[in-house]
C-alpha cells in the first residue's frame, strides 16, 4: 500500500504533454527594447494583464492623489512607414477603478462621480498620429466618459518591442501621458479643493495578432 502514492505520481507525470513537463528557456537578456528599428507592421491587440493606467490630481493642496484603472481591452493597428495611417481603439471598464480606500472607490463608480451604471466605460479612439518631438508621438483621439465626448491630445513614447513571450507574433509596449479636466466631462464634484487638472499615464502592452 505504501507504493501506491508513488505509483500514482509517476503515472501522472507519464500522461503529462512534453511542454508541461519541461521549464520554460527563460532568455538571459529581457526580449524588449525602446528600438524604433524593431517595430512591424500589423494589427496588435492589448494585452489587459500587462496595461495599466494611472490617474494622479492634486488633493486639498497637501498631496498628489493617485488610483488606477485596470482591464483595458482594444486595439491597434501600426505601420512605422506609414505613422499618419495608425489607428488606436481602447476600452477601459471604470468599475476597476482602485485607490488606497475602499469606501472613496465604492463612491467614485457611483452616481456623484463616474456614475457607472450608466457609463460604464471609458473609450479613446484615434484621429490622427503625428510624430512630436524628441521622438515622440502625438495621438489626438476622441476620449468619451461619464457619457461625454471630447477632443484629447496623447503624447506616447516606445518603451519596448521585440519577440513576445506569451504568442507566437511581436509584443510592444507604449507609455503615454494626457491631461484633461474632469469638468468637461461632468465629474467636478470637489472641484476646486480637489484639483479639476487630472494628470493620466498609460503604460500599454500589445500582442501581435
Amino acid at each position: 500500500m505504501r507504493r501506491l502514492p508513488f505509483l500514482l505520481a509517476l503515472l501522472a507525470t507519464a500522461t503529462l504533454p512534453a511542454a508541461a513537463q519541461a521549464p520554460m528557456k527563460m532568455p538571459s537578456a529581457p526580449p524588449g527594447a525602446p528600438d524604433p528599428a524593431r517595430l512591424l507592421a500589423g494589427n496588435y491587440r492589448i494585452e489587459p494583464s500587462h496595461t495599466q493606467v494611472m490617474f494622479a490630481l492634486d488633493h486639498l493642496g497637501f498631496s498628489i492623489f493617485r488610483g488606477f484603472l485596470s482591464d483595458a481591452s482594444g486595439t491597434l493597428t501600426i505601420n512605422p512607414k506609414n505613422l499618419g495611417a495608425t489607428k488606436l481603439n481602447v476600452t477601459i471598464p471604470i468599475d476597476s477603478i482602485y485607490t488606497t480606500s475602499k469606501e472613496l472607490n465604492e463612491e467614485l463608480i457611483g452616481p456623484k462621480f463616474f456614475d457607472v451604471q450608466h457609463w460604464p466605460d471609458a473609450t479613446f479612439s484615434s484621429t490622427s498620429v503625428l510624430l512630436g518631438p524628441d521622438g515622440k508621438v502625438l495621438v489626438n483621439g476622441n476620449l468619451t466618459l461619464h457619457g461625454q465626448t471630447r477632443a484629447a491630445q496623447m503624447t506616447v513614447r516606445l518603451h519596448g518591442a521585440g519577440k513576445s513571450m506569451m504568442g507566437k507574433g511581436q509584443s510592444i509596449g507604449f507609455d503615454g501621458r494626457m491631461a484633461i479636466n474632469r469638468s468637461e466631462y461632468g465629474i467636478g464634484g470637489g472641484v476646486p479643493l480637489v484639483s479639476d487638472q487630472v494628470q493620466i499615464t498609460i503604460a500599454a502592452a500589445f500582442e501581435q495578432q
